[in-house]
């Protein structure tokens, strides 16, 4: 990817927001170092292979030009489309990043559809 897109998206629980809203921020597991995130075009695609049926996810809309950490733009699973790549941030989402965040369902066969890309302003 060689230009920085206007929006990412990262999936999230819930309750998970509400922790990180207590926290501060989303901080990177240990075990794989870095934040998922998508573009709102592609993050159907892990929405349906973790979290297929769930019904209390939301999207955190992102501004990367407010990230402190690296973004960098890596494959995903073999499943995914041939050179398909991935944001992945390599630190900590502030909440001074999340623009806002929305409620992420599935249609009634448990599968999620892309997402809505807001008009620009």
């Amino acid at each position: 990817m060689t230009a920085t897109p206007d929006l990412l998206v990262h999936l999230c629980g819930s309750e998970d927001w509400s922790a990180a809203r207590r926290l501060g921020g989303i901080h990177p597991s240990a075990d794989i170092g870095f934040i998922h995130l998508s573009t709102p075009e592609q993050v159907h695609l892990p929405a349906n292979r973790l979290y297929r049926g769930r019904r209390d996810l939301l999207l955190l809309h992102i501004d990367p030009l407010t990230l402190d950490s690296p973004v960098e733009w890596e494959p995903g699973v073999e499943t995914d489309p041939e050179s398909m790549l991935f944001p992945h941030l390599y630190g900590p989402l502030p909440l001074r990043a999340v623009i806002k965040a929305t409620p992420y369902l599935p249609g009634e066969d448990g599968t999620f559809p892309p997402a809505a890309v807001p008009p620009a302003i």
